[in-house]
């Protein structure tokens, strides 16, 4: 098969084997990291856990995406890339073994919150850089096949390492600060694979005479260019509204998380450890219907249009979330999981495929940051919305019927003859 032939090829290139081993390690140790936090969050012994406590971990790891990220790229101009990756993950690995210390004692939430907060805002710049280099290390024939296989492993790889942390937790009792210090050990494992690297392989070259614009200057042109990715936006009606739709389904993708979190600690368990296996079955159940999305969507979107298969998945949940929510019992909320987690990935691959043929090329990566930005701050929105609202039990069924009219009427904003706009003019 060509693409296996293809595989074969790239790895058979020492210093893509070399790029790879850094995002598997960083990737895993990232997994490591945020089970170990949300585990700390929600079920720690020693602690009442409180849908504010939920949404102030989820904003922990998902801020500095949508803070830092669109950013990044204004340092990352400036740096050795490899440099980024030994110096990025050196300083994860240390404050990573802070956490863990802060874990093991009695510290200020604020305190743990700050540390946690810190090696995940490093994250965002390890990678970018990791994207950043592929190109350097790839021949452009290439490019494609290792834009599919660097991602897809660096995904399996946080999912293994988020996996290993639970396994650990469950084998070693009171091991939140043990499983961070794994992290760490990854986190270093990712500074020594990149010592296997040339330091001015993955660039950025300089050639004498260069001048950057200060970050300052460059701060300001990231916010112009994004500004300037909103208005091109507004005139691509049907991405826009697409985006819209998914920055909806997002919110209620969030909302319905942290209920779930909330149930598997108090409603359906009477011990933390019976809790995180219910926890870690969700998840397992959810990432089945993520799978399940890739498999369906294009078939589907190929009958019904990306934006008619958009309209299917927030219909579906409308439809679904009551009916298999409301009993709040385990096994129709676990139905209720695998369908959201399909409906939701089946909605974002199409609306990527809107996004990226609508939007002209030149906009598409600011278009693209401020898609991520969305879709990050709808989760850590979602999660803030619903501890004013949930009970410590997570049983709210004014959360669930609320969720189920915001999917209902994402559905009906889609079904709508859409708008004309500059790409759909004769």
């Amino acid at each position: 098969m060509p693409v296996v032939r293809d595989l074969r090829v790239l790895l058979r290139l020492r210093d893509f084997r070399n790029l790879l081993a850094v995002r598997l390690f960083s990737q895993a140790a990232d997994g490591v990291y945020q089970v170990a936090l949300a585990t700390h969050v929600v079920f720690s012994p020693e602690k009442q856990t409180s849908p504010a406590a939920v949404a102030s971990a989820m904003a922990v790891l998902l801020l500095p995406y949508s803070v830092i990220g669109p950013f990044a790229g204004v340092l990352l101009d400036r740096w050795r890339r490899r440099q980024v990756f030994l110096y990025g993950n050196l300083l994860r690995a240390l404050l990573a073994c802070i956490t863990a210390v802060l874990v093991a004692t009695s510290v200020p939430e604020w305190l743990f919150y700050a540390s946690a907060l810190s090696v995940t805002a490093v994250n965002r710049f390890v990678l970018a850089g990791l994207a950043a280099s592929l190109p350097r290390v790839v021949a452009p024939a290439q490019l494609v096949t290792a834009n599919a296989l660097s991602p897809t492993a660096g995904t399996l790889a946080a999912t293994a390492g988020g996996g290993l942390a639970f396994l650990l937790r469950f084998v070693a009792a009171d091991s939140d600060a043990l499983v961070v210090l794994l992290g760490a050990a990854l986190y270093l494992g990712a500074a020594l694979m990149s010592l296997r690297l040339a330091v001015g392989l993955l660039g950025p070259d300089h050639p004498p005479g260069t001048v950057h614009p200060s970050v300052v200057q460059g701060v300001a042109l990231t916010v112009r260019g994004m500004a300037a990715g909103l208005r091109h936006l507004a005139e691509r009606r049907e991405a826009a509204q697409a985006l819209a739709a998914m920055t909806m389904m997002r919110f209620c993708y969030g909302a319905l998380t942290v209920t779930l979190l909330m149930l598997c600690r108090y409603a359906w368990s009477d011990t933390e450890s019976d809790g995180l296996a219910l926890l870690g079955l969700a998840v397992g159940v959810s990432g089945a219907g993520f799978f399940a999305a890739a498999v369906v969507t294009p078939w589907a979107a190929g009958r019904l249009g990306t934006r008619g298969w958009i309209t299917v998945c927030s219909a579906a949940a409308a439809v679904l979330v009551p009916a298999l929510g409301l009993s709040f019992l385990p096994e129709p909320m676990l139905a209720a999981a695998f369908v959201l987690g399909l409906a939701t990935q089946g909605a974002k691959i199409a609306t990527d495929t809107v996004v990226q043929s609508r939007v002209d090329d030149d906009f598409r990566g600011r278009v693209f940051s401020v898609y991520d930005v969305l879709f990050n701050i709808a989760f850590v929105a979602a999660a803030a919305v619903s501890s004013l609202v949930l009970p410590a039990d997570g049983r709210s069924a004014v959360l669930l019927v609320g969720v189920a009219v915001l999917y209902a009427l994402t559905a009906l904003y889609l079904g709508r003859r859409p708008g004309v706009s500059r790409e759909t003019r004769p």
